[in-house]
């Protein structure tokens, strides 16, 4: 079970309580069952939080451009991103990004800045 604060993969169950270990909140099963759903909604970064057209978002890996030989880094800003509903082999977001051009990117690659 997801954490529905924070979404950590890592929640484990202690008594009749689930605990995330990235977050430290506490829910009973029923209550993320109700709020997991709600957690789905959107595109979220790396951390968690919620994507809009239009934000600003930091690269938090090094990413190999395909079919190139050169390599975004990591700390890289991307400014004015734009979602996209049909993700494109799991590329959510479209963006420029300077000195390489337009690009898709995954979410759980990047963190609003």
């Amino acid at each position: 079970m997801k954490c529905p604060k924070c979404g950590s993969e890592y929640a484990y169950q202690d008594g009749s309580l689930w605990t995330c270990p990235e977050c430290a909140h506490e829910w009973n099963e029923a209550e993320g069952a109700q709020e997991n759903p709600a957690q789905d909604e959107g595109v979220r970064d790396a951390n968690g939080n919620q994507l809009a057209n239009g934000d600003s978002v930091t690269l938090i890996k090094d990413l190999k451009v395909k079919g190139s030989s050169s390599t975004v880094k990591s700390g890289t800003k991307v400014k004015n991103i734009r979602l996209v509903e049909d993700a494109v082999d799991g590329h959510n977001i479209s963006c420029k990004i300077d000195g390489i051009g337009a690009m898709y990117l995954k979410s759980e690659f990047v963190r609003k800045a």
